[in-house]
């Protein structure tokens, strides 16, 4: 067996490799589990466990088959110049993962319908600023893309009592969630919405997809959400639209640039909370067993499951 499965290959600057190492090898002890600093013989490796690997990472791996993205999104990875054709990638999908990031967007969209920020802003002022809390069904919320994580995400704030309003590229049927489809009935998606909440992949088709006219579809003083990925919106337009309260709050976990500058006018915004890139990470104990089954798919040459479509970036 350990002849057969070969070696996997960890690259990432973000998680911590003993722990995956770990968890790894209590599901497939025979596999040989290196950090990419440590590989001695680039040809042995079959897997590539990866997150953001650097320039050229797979260019010794000539023996690769199954790159496993540590992470949701894809986007970083498919748009690599050095990434091996047809060599299946997978991503994490572990309900741990949608668990977690379902309850960051309901943090978050409790706190705007709430208005939590209002009162953080207050308290900095000292002053005691009563506002009379509305019920759940007076907010609607939109949650724009139903994959696997927003689908969660949507059904966690629809059993809050919110009003909430779903939108993907292809038609989804969520229970308690008005479901929309297609680019025709987006801005009418934004204009009912008292919180919008990213949860788009990134590709070329998302890119700046809320730009500034779209941005300003929002109702006036709506909140944005977003846990996708900051290529989704015209950050710059965004920032103004803080500034003159168009957009009334919004709560950030990803940027256009990461880590987001310390000069970014983000962190200065008393409508703003920022959080660095967490509402949702892959936790190894939970994820091994998913990762170990399709490197032992692939062993026995089987195609992996959750495998990514390059072309479609997701």
């Amino acid at each position: 067996m350990a002849e057969r499965l070969g070696t996997l290959v960890f690259s990432s600057d973000f998680d911590d490799f003993a722990t995956w190492k770990n968890a790894l090898q209590a599901q497939l002890p025979d596999l040989q589990v290196v950090h990419a600093s440590a590989i001695e013989r680039p040809e042995d490796v079959r897997y590539a466990m990866v997150w953001k690997p650097p320039a050229g990472f797979f260019e010794r791996l000539l023996g690769l088959q199954l790159i496993i993205n540590l992470g949701a999104g894809v986007d970083a990875l498919v748009a690599r110049s050095d990434l091996p054709p047809g060599i299946p990638i997978t991503r994490i999908t572990d309900p741990q993962m949608s668990r977690m990031m379902a309850g960051y967007v309901l943090f978050a969209v409790l706190r705007h319908a709430r208005d939590i920020p209002h009162f953080e802003q207050a308290q900095r002022r000292g002053e005691w600023a009563y506002r009379h809390p509305r019920a759940p069904d007076e907010t609607t919320v939109a949650v724009l893309g139903l994959g696997q994580l927003g689908a969660m995400a949507a059904h966690e704030v629809q059993r809050q009592g919110f009003r909430t309003l779903g939108w993907s590229r292809t038609l989804r049927q969520i229970d308690g969630v008005q479901c929309f489809s297609g680019m025709e009935t987006l801005d009418d998606v934004l204009g009912q919405a008292d919180i919008v909440v990213l949860m788009l992949p990134a590709t070329p088709h998302t890119h700046q997809l809320l730009d500034r006219n779209r941005l300003m579809r929002m109702r006036q003083g709506a909140a944005l959400v977003n846990v996708a990925r900051g290529s989704l919106v015209d950050q710059a337009a965004m920032v103004d639209l803080l500034r003159s309260g168009h957009i009334g709050a919004a709560t950030l976990d990803v940027f256009t640039q990461e880590p987001l500058p310390r000069d970014d006018a983000l962190w200065s915004l008393p409508n703003v909370l920022v959080t660095p890139h967490l509402a949702s990470v892959a936790i190894p104990a939970s994820s091994a067993q998913q990762i170990a089954a399709n490197i032992v798919r692939v062993a026995q040459g089987l195609d992996p499951d959750n495998r990514v479509d390059a072309e479609r970036g997701y």
